[in-house]
């Protein structure tokens, strides 16, 4: 009887080692693939890759955003008042 929860044991940990071992991958290569995104971003924008500025770029882009759905709802003043402020906004951030 000993044998079987000994056996028993060693599977269920074994399991578990490999469980953690694919979640170190998977999690591993996901941080790669995001550090790596998030610096091709700054060296094309010329900005530094801080929180701070990517931030900045996400308000910006979304203010664009809002520019282009004024437009598709034909609001054309307001749409230019999006985009002004989403070029400025943008224009502080990039060199």
């Amino acid at each position: 009887m000993q044998d079987a929860f000994d056996f028993i044991g060693q599977a269920f940990g074994q399991f578990i080692h490999y469980l953690v071992d694919a979640l170190l991958g998977f999690f591993g290569g996901l941080d790669d693939a995001v550090s790596g995104f998030i610096q091709g971003t700054s060296d094309t924008l010329g900005i530094a890759p801080s929180l701070l500025s990517l931030l900045v770029l996400a308000f910006g882009l979304w203010l664009l955003w809002k520019a282009v759905r004024a437009i598709m709802r034909q609001a054309i003043i307001v749409a230019l008042i999006w985009a002004f402020l989403g070029a400025t906004v943008l224009s502080w951030l990039i060199n």
